[in-house]
């Protein structure tokens, strides 16, 4: 089976090239790696950084358009049967690749979210803490599901799935997107323990409370939408 890792990446230079190493390193039985990275116009080194490392998919956007258009671009590049998402900064460690992946290996999911809050995590902010599990409440009530953490970064899809959806939303608004077009489907959602170290504000983390309010409205509008 081939993997497709794609990795969005916005002026994230002190992590990236370790980040990337450690997806590198994974050794998974009977899987192939592909990694797709994508410079969403980085205005840092991101980019000097990226033209020195080997063995990537790189594609380099010229403005800064968001987390669902980088997927978007990478998407195209894909040749893997299944995708997996990767942010750039640490807070997601690969070592839980093999944790993501053993329910589609053993047949038991399509689609696999890892969860921050069923994991060993390091703890996060009470309000940041708060608007995710009031995000995953709302998705449960609507799409009559169970998920515990739909924001989570950790999302592995069928590539063929993924494109199906015609995903719209450039920023971080895939999470909810992604989300209520795979329930709408009534496709059930597999969640797995992962790991999670949380970044501050002052260490870079770029989600804030507004995009929190955007997600609530997408979930009701593509609740909606047929």
């Amino acid at each position: 089976m081939k993997l497709s890792i794609i990795i969005p990446v916005f002026n994230e230079a002190p992590t990236i090239a370790k980040l990337i190493n450690l997806v590198k390193r994974q050794r998974l039985v009977s899987i192939q790696k592909e990694i797709i990275v994508v410079n969403d116009g980085s205005t840092d080194k991101t980019k000097a950084i990226l033209a020195k490392i080997a063995g990537i998919k790189l594609v380099n956007l010229r403005v800064n358009k968001g987390k669902g258009a980088a997927i978007r671009s990478g998407l195209k590049l894909a040749t893997g049967k299944y995708i997996l998402i990767q942010d750039a900064d640490l807070e997601y460690d690969p070592v839980d690749y093999k944790l993501l992946l053993e329910p589609i290996l053993k047949n038991k999911a399509q689609v696999v979210y890892g969860s921050r809050f069923l994991g060993p995590h390091r703890n996060m902010l009470f309000w940041h803490m708060l608007g995710n599990k009031f995000l995953s409440l709302l998705t449960n009530f609507i799409f009559n599901t169970t998920l515990s953490d739909m924001e989570v970064g950790y999302k592995v899809f069928p590539t063929s799935l993924l494109k199906s959806l015609h995903l719209k939303e450039n920023r971080f608004g895939f999470e909810p997107e992604v989300t209520a077009k795979i329930l709408k489907q009534k496709i059930r959602i597999y969640e797995v323990p992962i790991s999670y170290c949380g970044r501050e504000f002052w260490e870079g983390k770029k989600i804030t409370w507004k995009d929190g309010l955007i997600a609530i409205w997408l979930l009701v509008k593509y609740s909606l939408i047929n």
